[in-house]
């Protein structure tokens, strides 16, 4: 597979604490041996990065405390790579402070399970409670949906679409129905069906008020919920760990869906969340389409954190979205050097199926600096300017790039709304990719790799 270009969506809410992390790391590490003095100057850095980043306070302080504890050991201050040594405890206690284990749902061992979504109005719950069954599906779990919001009958009709769009079965009643009745008759239904999860999207508010704790805890009561899962916006910063500690106090949730992870906000939830709560993180919202659904890794976030990347979840999510044989007869074309606009498209199409392209380069190890190269929707609109000139070719000219001449490229360039300046540079980056693909079949690395949207990556 030949990466074409990697580009960041600016945005992510993390990015800014990545940012300054990384540069604090970067300047310890051009020290060579470290003082204590250049440990504790490090670390204050850190701490201001934390809590501008609205990380708890309670938790940046024993944060700090457990990593000064050991990055001033001896074995730390006389070992050749100290800022390495300083790193890694840095990325041990982060793991610690978001919980050490990865998202799961609970084992199921009677069918079917339920999982109750909670949430205020306005966190994602109905969506989140779609993209959940989305997942489940792909899991070969059968899910039903169960829209128990009547106090939004917007809410209702918005799960019944989602679930047509993906064929997945929804029960609904009337909205004068009381929920604990529709969630009774969707138990009886899905046991009827063989389903293996059944997702209950309830009622929110703006704000937490006795009337929805009531009915939600008289919910949790009458179907014993294999699952309490809390949705909550992560940008509103450390009013969502308020609402999840109100939560747990009052009906008791077992996992925490944060969601918006995708948003321009300072993200200190999320690194404050499961040690303030003791609820652990099981999955993460990263955008608005179905799959943009992550199982929580801790180790995970904290390697993108650091700027170290996700390289875990780049493999699992390319495995998924790219076709096993078209890779092959990709890497044989590209050690023949026929490798053709056709083929760049379809390649092109695979990684867009991965989700946002931002989402993507945060996970390649070193390339977080580059976040800020881009407005947020100027990689789509590349993409899609790219998509429309090579659609606007004949299947000779996609072929063999080399017949299109002038009149060509001013008849392609009408056909796909672009101008002959833009045809020409696609045609010379691809003149590169094409160098490239050759020099990589005979075992060598050009100096210079060409970039198809010209934003040099060193």
């Amino acid at each position: 597979m030949i990466q074409t270009r990697i580009e960041y969506l600016g945005g992510n809410m993390l990015e800014v604490l990545t940012q300054k992390l990384t540069a604090v790391f970067d300047k310890l590490g051009r020290k060579g041996k470290l003082s204590e003095g250049d440990i504790d100057d490090a670390l204050r850095q850190v701490r201001l990065a934390l809590l501008e980043a609205d990380v708890n306070f309670k938790v940046v302080k024993e944060f700090l405390s457990k990593v000064r504890e050991r990055a001033l050991t001896s074995e730390v201050l006389r070992s050749l790579t100290p800022a390495q040594q300083i790193i890694k405890i840095v990325n041990e206690e982060l793991v610690a402070i978001l919980g050490g284990e990865s998202g799961r749902l609970a084992s199921v061992t009677d069918l079917p399970a339920v999982a109750l979504l909670v949430g205020l109005q306005g966190s994602g719950k109905t969506t989140t409670a779609a993209k959940l069954a989305v997942q489940l599906k792909h899991l070969g779990q059968r899910p039903l949906l169960v829209a128990a919001d009547t106090r939004r009958p917007a809410a209702i009709e918005q799960l019944k679409l989602l679930g047509k769009q993906h064929d997945i079965s929804v029960y609904s009643e009337d909205a004068t129905v009381a929920s604990t009745t529709i969630c009774q008759h969707a138990l009886k239904q899905a046991k009827e069906m063989g389903i293996a999860w059944v997702i209950i999207d309830t009622q929110g508010r703006l704000h937490i008020d006795e009337t929805m704790m009531q009915e939600l805890a008289n919910i949790k009561s009458l179907l014993q919920p294999l699952e309490v899962l809390l949705t909550v916006d992560a940008m509103i910063g450390q009013d969502a760990v308020k609402v999840a500690q109100e939560f747990h106090s009052r009906i008791g949730i077992t996992g925490l869906i944060l969601t918006k992870m995708d948003g321009d906000a300072r993200g200190g939830a999320a690194l404050s969340i499961r040690f303030v709560t003791g609820v652990p993180i099981k999955y993460l919202g990263t955008g608005e389409k179905m799959d943009a659904l992550e199982v929580f890794h801790p180790d995970r976030l904290a390697s993108r954190i650091l700027g170290m990347g996700d390289m875990l979840t780049l493999i699992e999510q390319a495995e998924t979205a790219f076709d096993q044989q078209q890779v092959k007869d990709l890497e044989g074309k590209m050690r023949t050097g026929d490798f053709d606009l056709e083929d760049l498209l379809s390649q092109m199409r695979q990684i867009h199926k991965m989700g946002p392209l931002g989402r993507l380069v945060e996970m390649i190890p070193g390339f977080s600096r580059f976040a800020s190269r881009l407005p947020d929707d100027e990689g789509e609109k590349q993409l899609k300017k790219i998509e429309a000139i090579i659609l606007s070719m004949t299947y000779e000219e996609r072929r063999n790039p080399a017949i299109i001449d002038g009149k060509r490229r001013s008849r392609i360039a009408r056909g796909s709304g672009t101008t002959p300046k833009d045809v020409n540079q696609l045609l010379n980056q691809f003149r590169e990719i094409h160098k490239l693909s050759k020099s990589l079949s005979r075992g060598k690395l050009p100096t210079k790799m060409g970039n198809i949207f010209d934003i040099p990556l060193r």
